[in-house]
């Protein structure tokens, strides 16, 4: 099965691809414990499990307590369809189209559950045309393949967001080797870096949101197409990159993280009237000011605005404006 699924990575042909194998660390060897969990996730994990499926916590509910932090969310992955999940929560809704989950909704906590995905090479054609397609950019248009718990892991995009916990023996399983870049304080993509990205440039935005947010470098072979391929962005729906933008600014690292966007040539998709009029002259210091001004808040714990975080961002665009109407 892993030689079938090291195939799938997609590689350049120039160098071997990354080798990844499973490794299941034991709860004497990790500090991920069952109490840090918050009790909705507890319960979506147990009636899965109790009713015969795979579950697992994933992502950054791993990887934050691994780090020594508290998990905001909590992301589940299971290998039962969107359709089983929804029959067993009533208090759950079916979401999205292009990725389809399922969010078991418990007040105002939200557990989003995943089904395992799978590589479309393995499905019949019919299967693919309907539950996997991509554009003429590459950009993947909807991905409803499902698959193994090794093929989810290594369909995910940053290897320190595969990281699975067990709650049935307390492990830790890793197919990626990301606590080795947790270790290594790294971002690295599961795969060939052009390729994941043209499937979804956002993933160029996720990789500076984490190098921003957990003070990671991004290594050199996920950083290398970014310049490049950062254009892509213009291919995504305004909604999501909204949602994006919202995600990059807002969580009090605003200003390292508008560096970084800076660095990769990732803010002129984001805000190209506001790139051209800074690179015509105009200063940023507007910006950088109210970054600032919402990093503080964030960490008093205080509301942010983002009607004020937009204005700011705006701000050089019509300065220059401005100044050519005079």
């Amino acid at each position: 099965m892993l030689k079938k699924l090291l195939s799938y990575i997609p590689g350049n042909g120039k160098k071997k691809p990354r080798q990844f194998e499973r490794r299941d660390i034991p709860r004497d060897q990790h500090n991920v414990s069952r109490t840090l969990l918050s009790d909705p996730a507890k319960k979506v994990l147990g009636r899965l499990n109790n009713a015969g499926y795979e579950a697992y916590l994933v992502g950054g509910g791993v990887r934050d307590v691994l780090l020594g932090g508290k998990p905001k969310d909590f992301d589940i992955a299971t290998n039962a369809t969107p359709e089983e999940v929804h029959e067993l929560f009533r208090n759950s809704r079916l979401i999205g189209r292009r990725f389809r989950i399922v969010h078991v909704l418990f007040g105002r906590e939200v557990i989003e559950v995943t089904t395992f995905r799978g590589n479309a090479a393995d499905s019949d054609d019919d299967e693919e045309d309907d539950d996997r397609r991509t554009s003429e950019h590459g950009l993947l248009l909807r991905d409803n393949v499902y698959g193994t718990l090794e093929e989810d892991a290594l369909r995910r995009d940053f290897t320190v967001n595969a990281l699975y916990y067990c709650i049935r023996d307390f492990t830790v399983i890793d197919f990626a080797n990301g606590l080795e870049d947790l270790r290594n304080r790294q971002i690295r993509l599961i795969g060939d870096p052009e390729t994941r990205y043209r499937e979804d440039p956002v993933r160029m935005l996720r990789a500076v949101r984490f190098a921003a947010r957990l003070g990671f470098t991004i290594e050199p072979e996920t950083e290398a197409p970014i310049r490049e391929l950062a254009p892509l962005l213009t291919h995504i729906p305004p909604a999501r990159l909204f949602d994006e933008v919202l995600k990059l600014f807002s969580a009090g690292y605003g200003e390292v993280t508008y560096d970084l966007l800076r660095e990769y040539n990732l803010l002129a998709p984001l805000f190209p009237e506001t790139v051209r009029a800074i690179n015509q002259g105009e200063p940023d210091l507007l910006i950088r000011k109210a970054l600032q001004n919402t990093d503080k808040r964030v960490a008093q714990g205080k509301s942010v605005s983002p009607h004020f975080m937009f204005a700011a961002m705006l701000w050089p665009a019509l300065q220059a404006e401005w100044r050519r109407r005079l």
